[in-house]
């Protein structure tokens, strides 16, 4: 992709995929603010490291999905560190009433999602990555190959054991017992 040295060629690029890289943002930081930034980002690093697509590799929205979890890890592991050097200086700032009611109302309205997030977090990284592609943001199998920068056959497998994992965890099997209905 010439996608620096064409602004043509990255005006159509950037519509054809802000709405999906939007979502994928979306689904992982709460902010609205945040969630522009990073979508931005994302483009301007989708931009620098366009010499690296490779169309045999996988799709566009698929390596930019790559680009696009790299950026966001980035971001959570900076938000940790300042959480933790914010937490080292001023000590913990303790939540009144309305921050309390503030956070039952979030938890209420993403109470499902929380579900199937916990469920996820138990699987390792890389399954949960697979998964995250597949499921949630609906990529085939084989983008989440490319974005993840594994083999086809190496996503099949980690989505095939998420997937198990998550049917025991969701739905367990039901034990009957004798005399009970």
């Amino acid at each position: 992709m010439r996608l620096n040295e064409d602004p043509v060629a990255f005006e159509a690029f950037y519509r054809r995929h802000v709405d999906a890289v939007m979502r994928f943002v979306v689904r992982r930081v709460s902010d609205p603010h945040l969630a522009a930034d990073l979508t931005a980002d994302i483009f301007l690093a989708a931009l620098d490291s366009a010499h690296t697509y490779r169309p045999g590799r996988g799709s566009e929205i698929a390596w930019l999905y790559g680009v696009a979890r790299n950026v966001v890890a980035a971001q959570h592991r900076r938000t940790t560190r300042e959480a933790q050097a914010a937490g080292r200086v001023a000590g913990r700032r303790l939540m009144d009433d309305d921050d309390l009611g503030r956070m039952d109302e979030r938890i209420d309205a993403e109470r499902q999602m929380r579900r199937a997030l916990e469920a996820m977090a138990g699987l390792p990284e890389g399954e949960r990555a697979v998964l995250e592609l597949v499921a949630i943001d609906q990529l085939t199998v084989t983008e989440a190959a490319a974005a993840l920068g594994v083999r086809q056959v190496t996503a099949r497998v980690r989505l095939h054991r998420a997937r198990r994992a998550l049917e025991n965890v969701v739905s367990p099997p039901t034990v009957y017992v004798e005399g009970q209905a």
